[in-house]
């Protein structure tokens, strides 16, 4: 069965195939790696984010088991991207009700908010940089040259070659650049779970995606600014509320109690 979302408002079409000129994606979730360092096991995320941000005009297709077919829905909706969505039966059951609950959310059609200006070459290089940067909550934007308004203007060319080829590192250092206190959004107490955040000054709303099978508990978040109001909604999680807000300083810290693939808080002055 094959899906048709659409940006932003989503709505829903069957079609036959996909269009010949459509990005395929892997499935978004979780690959768990033996860490060659140490017997555990370190969550590879395979995320989508970044190759939307990437190519925002252009059409994305998934094939996707059952268990992902929720999860793409909502990563498509997330970073507003046009995406057709081929799944079995089940999935197909899964991604409609995704569909539903993205479909009752508050229209939010606001810019990605970030702390990083990534001037894109097209490279595959600044390609796994922005990969890197997405699993990390490390919150860019594609930027034609370098924005004063942003934190960190970052051009691949700029930075050494060993450094430009080791996007692990380079992240790293991008992260120090920056300095947690000023980064928009951080996540505390998992690696599987990825942010997005659009806003228009008085509101914004934080996109938190769970790509692991398994539901994350007690996910602690601060989102830099003051926002008075806070209000949470989970899928298949109704009447789902934040815990230990604190709204203090330049920061807003909240506990989200469980997240099973996909929740949104919407934040207001």
């Amino acid at each position: 069965m094959l899906i048709l979302i659409a940006a932003v408002l989503p709505a829903l079409a069957t079609s036959n195939a996909a269009p010949a000129d459509a990005v395929k994606l892997p499935a978004p979730g979780v690959e768990y790696r033996v860490n060659v360092a140490s017997p555990s096991r370190t969550p590879w995320v395979d995320a989508n984010g970044w190759r939307m941000e990437r190519a925002p005009e252009r059409t994305y297709f998934y094939d996707v088991p059952e268990k992902a077919a929720a999860l793409a829905c909502a990563e498509a909706y997330a970073w507003a991207a046009k995406a057709l969505v081929h799944t079995t039966d089940s999935g197909a059951a899964a991604f409609r009700s995704m569909l539903d609950f993205v479909k009752s959310l508050p229209e939010a059609n606001w810019p990605v908010m970030a702390n990083i200006g990534v001037i894109d070459d097209g490279s595959n290089e600044t390609g796994e940089l922005m990969n890197l940067l997405t699993r990390r909550n490390l919150l860019y934007r594609i930027v034609r040259a370098p924005d004063p308004k942003l934190d960190v203007n970052v051009r691949i060319s700029d930075y050494p070659k060993t450094e430009a080829a080791n996007p692990a590192l380079l992240a790293q250092k991008i992260r120090s650049q920056v300095g947690d206190d000023k980064r928009l959004v951080r996540l505390y107490g998992s690696e599987v779970v990825v942010a997005q955040l659009v806003g228009n000054g008085d509101h914004t709303r934080l996109h938190l995606l769970n790509y692991a099978s398994r539901p994350v508990s007690g996910l602690r978040v601060r989102v830099r600014g003051r926002w008075a109001r806070q209000e949470a909604r989970g899928y298949g999680e109704p009447g789902m509320k934040l815990q230990d807000v604190s709204v203090a300083g330049e920061a807003t810290e909240f506990t989200v109690p469980e997240i099973g693939t996909y929740v949104v808080v919407d934040l207001g002055r």
